[in-house]
């Protein structure tokens, strides 16, 4: 059966990076490990790793995107809290069968090779809900 491995990151939507890493990178002192633009999506990221686990700091760089909308319903902040799992098929086939609302019907994939698919606030409480797929190297 597919379970859960780890909280991957906690993701942040902002409009500006720069003002977000004076946060994050300036004031707190967390590194950025890299920063990266997901065309698919419409975003660039930062990743700022903290311990085994990550803040993910998400900017959209067009308007037409989920994230973009987003940001202009609720604003920054708080916006995905991501889950590593160690069988996304299998974690979808399951939570499809429970009449969980998908994001991503199927699995999408990252720029480096990462599987991952979303899962509707509606059905996660208001939360909107990452699934990662968990690699070899580093499932627990």
């Amino acid at each position: 059966m597919a379970r859960v491995v780890r909280v991957a990151h906690l993701a942040l939507v902002h409009e500006d990076m720069d003002v977000a890493l004076r946060f994050w990178r300036d004031g707190l002192g967390i590194a950025v490990a890299r920063v990266a633009d997901v065309p698919q999506e419409g975003v660039r990221v930062a990743f700022l790793p903290v311990g085994d686990d990550e803040i993910e700091i998400v900017v959209p760089q067009r308007l037409d995107t989920g994230v973009a909308r987003f940001l202009a319903k609720r604003g920054p902040g708080m916006h995905h809290v991501c889950l590593e799992v160690d069988d996304l098929d299998a974690m979808l086939a399951r939570l499809r069968g429970q009449g969980v609302e998908l994001i991503n019907e199927t699995p999408r994939v990252s720029p480096d090779g990462r599987r991952y698919a979303f899962i509707h606030p509606r059905s996660a409480g208001g939360v909107l809900v990452e699934l990662y797929e968990a690699r070899a190297d580093t499932t627990a």
